[in-house]
């Protein structure tokens, strides 16, 4: 199982590598970024999992990093900062993903692509135009990641309800954007007031807007945008290995 990550080096793509290093059914990870890959790589390497870790720096090496992956993971791009929206990032990270699209489109065509770079409302749909213009375009192989608001969910009901956040399960559908996150707290088989509801929804949807505050213009949400990420990782590996039931809300092409 050869997982690769694009964009390694940074605030998120350092703790998810990390993460996929720890998975004991992936036996290469390729780690790739525009500078020092090869130092992350090294580190990464000394963990004694048995995946092999090959880190790729410069865009010259992308096609080598993505060659015969089984699962891409993307968390490249820039972070947002105070007083950014995600849509605010669009256009730089939109080009950063077009570019990686082309590449992992001819070299890993098969590949399952994870994108995790913001906004990925506009950037998964970037990075299949792509794919569609190529001819290589699977709905069922391409995920935009919004686990992050699965995970965010789970911890801020069970901080209200008292719960294991581990085991308190809710299922977030929509975007990965402000109000197009729809945690659907009337599943969970909870009770909430109104003001319960309201509130929730509100700092579910706006959850990342509290670690860009605290970050105080450091940065965005990295280490739980990680543990997410690494998350529905997981949960693709399993199914690629052929474990049934698996379930996780997450942002793919529909025609409801």
């Amino acid at each position: 199982m050869k997982v690769a990550v694009l964009g390694a080096a940074g605030g998120i793509g350092q703790p998810l590598s990390l993460l996929i290093k720890l998975n004991p059914k992936v036996t290469e990870l390729s780690l790739y970024d525009i500078v020092n890959t090869p130092g992350v790589a090294a580190d990464i390497s000394h963990v004694n999992t048995p995946a092999k870790v090959t880190g790729y720096k410069g865009a010259d090496s992308l096609a080598d990093a993505v060659k015969d992956s089984n699962v891409i993971i993307i968390p490249a791009g820039v972070p947002r900062k105070p007083g950014m929206t995600r849509d605010d990032l669009f256009n730089t990270n939109a080009g950063i993903v077009k570019s990686l699209a082309e590449v992992c489109s001819k070299a890993a065509p098969n590949a399952h692509v994870l994108i995790i770079s913001n906004p990925v409302n506009s950037t998964v749909p970037i990075f299949a135009e792509v794919q569609k213009k190529l001819g290589v375009f699977n709905p069922k192989k391409l995920f935009g990641v919004t686990t992050l608001d699965v995970v965010r969910a789970s911890t801020f009901v069970s901080e209200i309800q008292g719960t294991n956040p581990e085991d308190t399960r809710v299922t977030v559908v929509g975007g990965h954007s402000g109000v197009t996150i729809l945690p659907l707290l009337s599943q969970t088989g909870l009770k909430f007031t109104q003001e319960q509801i309201e509130k929730l929804t509100h700092r579910i949807q706006f959850g990342g807007d509290e670690v860009v505050k605290a970050k105080d213009g450091t940065g965005s949400a990295t280490l739980s945008m990680a543990q997410a990420g690494a998350r529905f990782a997981f949960q693709l590996i399993e199914a690629l290995d052929g474990k049934k039931g698996i379930i996780e809300p997450t942002f793919v092409a529909s025609h409801v």
